[in-house]
This record gives structure tokens, sequence and C-alpha cells, in this order.
């Protein structure tokens, strides 16, 4: 589907209930083959406590990324790519569906879910700081293992058989 349509069905989805606090949640995760490398961005409307809408953008790039910092890179310039498409414009189209109740408690934020951990086990913990300050610099809200779930969950999923995907 086009992002056209997946905006579309964003909007839907949020019409459906618009008196309720939504995240719109943009991760990546891959998973690195033998030739290959799959990675996978979800793009999940999440309505608190009701439900959720997602999709995910599957690519298969034809090499090995055997470089931690060079793959968590890489989602992250998959996940700034596709949350570069909800422009200003789409931005504001999605906050004027709750902004007539907020007064009730209706609320709308954006996220960049990062397959990273801060923890003392993590291997990826030493590229936290600067994955995350790459999404705030898009104007997201970084969120990290274990909270991460569209890209540690959600996206991690589909990388595992993505020939039913690609």
């Amino acid at each position: 589907m086009s992002f056209d349509e997946v905006f579309q069905h964003i909007i839907s989805f949020m019409k459906q209930e618009p008196n309720a606090n939504y995240r719109l949640i943009v991760g990546t995760d891959s998973q690195v083959y033998q030739k290959h490398t799959v990675f996978v961005t979800g793009i999940v409307i999440f309505r608190e406590g009701k439900g959720a809408w997602g999709c995910i953008m599957p690519v298969k790039i034809k090499r090995k990324y055997d470089n931690l910092h060079e793959k968590i890179s890489m989602e992250t310039s998959l996940t700034e790519q596709v949350a570069f498409l909800f422009n200003d414009e789409r931005k504001n189209q999605l906050i004027d569906i709750v902004l007539p109740y907020l007064y009730r408690g209706s609320s709308f934020a954006m996220e960049g879910h990062i397959d990273v951990g801060l923890g003392k086990k993590s291997l990826s913990r030493f590229l936290a700081g600067e994955m995350m300050a790459r999404i705030q610099s898009i104007g997201l809200e970084p969120v990290v293992k274990p909270e991460s779930f569209v890209a540690s969950g959600y996206a991690n999923r589909f990388t595992k058989h993505p020939e039913k995907y690609i």
C-alpha cells in the first residue's frame, strides 16, 4: 500500500474514537542473513487501552551488516525516513482530529522506537545516546528497550520470515 493509503488508514482509525490518547510510533528492526540484511520499519497508531493499527515497510539490502553501529544507524535512518513522511501538514491533520477533545483528556504524540537498550548487559547501550539524539532532533520522542515495542517486537516479528513480505 502507498504511504497515502497508510495515512488514510491512520486518519480513519483516529476518527473512530477522536477523544482518546494516541501515539503514532515508527520503529525499525533488522535481521542479518548470510548474504543480505532485512530491515523492517513498523508504523503503528496506538490508541491507549483501546487497540492499535499498524503496517510494515520491509527493505532487503544485499549485504551483511556485521558492524553493530552501522546496523543500528541504518535502522535509525529508516525510522527517520518514514517519520519525515509525516510532514507538518499531515501531523496537523492528525492533531486536528483530537484537538476538540483536549479538554476531555485526549492527546496525540509521536515516538521513534529504537532497538537499543540502556542496561549494563546491552551490547547496544553505547549507541543509545547517539540514536536517541537523532530521533529527538526530528521531533519524535525517542523510546528504547524494553519500551520500544514497535522496533523490538512488532517489526522484529517480520524480520524472521522476510520471504513472505519482500
